[in-house]
């Protein structure tokens, strides 16, 4: 099977048995790492780091070394032409016609989309803001699966900073495609985002239940969650979710432990990180000494605060190193895949825990934007050329997911673009609470965040145009003008 050309932005880009077998080839060329110089030989692979990093950008120039490859690279914005107002498409063009193969990280969300989009030539997203970071999640996935066999059936606990923390947000879509259950420790304030619990309730087949524990300390088998996402093995099991007291009798004990450090260049303001400092959970020796954490892998994508104490370096659970280390020959395999310097063949089933949804997309330039002031399509540089462009997940309430960088968005008002007969005299805009919003075709959809700039695009308010609901009774505020 042939990965060429394409690209790696998330790691839904992926399929389970795509991942299976890149770590399968990484494992091939991890014991014969002399045999791999020569793989992609003439090839050049851009390095565009425009964020701080150290394992994430060597292990990816290093893995292209020893692939034969070459290397060109950019690691500060200002030293490059985006400094100068340059859009991200236009730079992704002329980088795509230098090198073969591009790898970046960017603080916007959904950069890297937008080079794939652009570039004319393989992506890699090497972390675009606080949305995904989906090699580092292959790191992760590989380590746990080499020490554990299997993923299935775990119990992973997400500790630390699960709101801001790129890593946590690509590796629990993963976790739970690949059946784990997810213990959910997040410190205080930095509790999973919203959008993130959706996707995973709604195109997942596990459950996802919050626990008010946050605070308490560990006592004998009991272990202080904010929240689970269970992936059941027998159907009953979802039946019994409600009946898990608020701390989890973890009697088997937990098989990982994914630390993270407080994400502190995503804070709006440093007093802001400061009172996040104080609360931050610590992962040290007393604490692995509880029972549940007896066979417990120690994970951390690096790099580490004071989250995670040193005291841990030389016990044998401890495994960010080796995570680190295995970056290289996952990177090689992914770089060789996608350059079609190498093939693999697929065989067998691999169960992955996901509900397949067909969501309508809405794409219009006017009317509504995305949310998220961190997201590419509303930066002023690259609003010249991209169309704010949403999935429709929900109908009522109307939910809007940017493609981009994932947030979502809530219209408040919507209109049709056939104006409901065709006379301007129906050119009217209703409530997104109201009925229209199930009535009204994906294709016609018109939505606007404000009332002001309905009436400035030619339409009058309709007696829907503002709404709520009791029950299932709509009440009529306004009458129609």
């Amino acid at each position: 099977m042939a990965m060429v050309n394409r690209s790696l932005v998330t790691i839904d880009d992926l399929s389970n048995r795509e991942i299976e077998a890149l770590f399968s080839m990484a494992d091939e060329m991890s014991d014969s790492m002399n045999e791999q110089f020569g793989v992609c030989h003439g090839k050049i692979m851009a390095s565009l780091f425009f964020e701080p990093s150290t394992r994430t950008r060597l292990s990816f120039e290093t893995a292209m070394h020893r692939l034969g490859g070459s290397v060109i690279s950019a690691v500060d914005i200002g030293a490059t032409s985006l400094a100068k107002g340059e859009s991200i498409a236009d730079m992704a063009r002329v980088v795509g016609s230098y090198a073969d193969i591009i790898v970046i990280r960017h603080p916007w969300e959904g950069a890297a989309k937008v080079v794939a989009d652009y570039a004319g030539v393989p992506v890699i997203n090497a972390g675009d803001g606080g949305h995904e970071h989906p090699t580092q999640t292959l790191c992760d996935l590989s380590t746990i699966k080499k020490e554990k066999q299997t993923i299935k059936g775990l119990k992973i606990a997400l500790w630390g900073d699960l709101k801001y923390g790129r890593t946590i947000h690509s590796l629990i879509y993963a976790l739970a495609r690949f059946g784990a259950t997810i213990l959910f420790r997040p410190g205080s304030g930095l509790e999973l985002p919203e959008h993130i619990i959706r996707k995973l309730t709604t195109e997942y087949t596990g459950e996802f239940k919050r626990y008010e524990a946050l605070g308490q300390v560990v006592k004998g088998r009991l272990f202080p969650l904010d929240a689970i996402y269970m992936t059941p093995s027998e159907p009953h099991q979802l039946a019994m979710m409600p009946d898990i007291s608020v701390q989890v009798e973890l009697k088997t004990g937990v098989d990982a432990l994914y630390v993270t450090r407080l994400q502190l260049e995503r804070l709006v303001a440093k007093t802001e990180g400061e009172g996040l400092k104080e609360d931050y959970p610590v992962v040290d020796k007393k604490l692995l000494r509880e029972k549940e954490f007896k066979r417990t892998l120690v994970m951390h994508p690096l790099p580490r605060v004071d989250e995670l104490a040193y005291e841990l370096d030389a016990d044998q659970r401890s495994m960010y190193f080796k995570q680190a280390a295995r970056g290289v020959p996952i990177r090689m395999a992914l770089i060789a895949l996608l350059l079609g310097a190498k093939e693999f063949s697929i065989s067998g089933e691999v169960d992955s825990f996901t509900q397949k949804k067909e969501y309508a997309v809405y794409r219009r330039d006017f009317g509504v934007k995305c949310a998220n002031p961190q997201c590419v399509s509303v930066q002023v540089t690259e609003t010249k050329y991209i169309k704010p462009e949403f999935k429709i997940i929900n109908k009522q309430p109307l939910t809007l997911r940017c493609i981009y960088c994932e947030h979502e968005v809530h219209p408040r008002y919507i209109a049709s673009s056939d104006w409901h007969d065709g006379t301007l005299d129906n050119k009217k805009y209703h409530s997104a609470d109201s009925h229209w919003a199930g009535k009204i075709k994906p294709e016609n959809l018109i939505l606007f965040d404000s009332e002001s700039e309905a009436k400035a695009h030619g339409f009058k308010p309709s007696r829907y145009a503002t709404a709520r609901h009791q029950g299932s009774d709509e009440v009529k505020v306004s009458k129609e003008q």
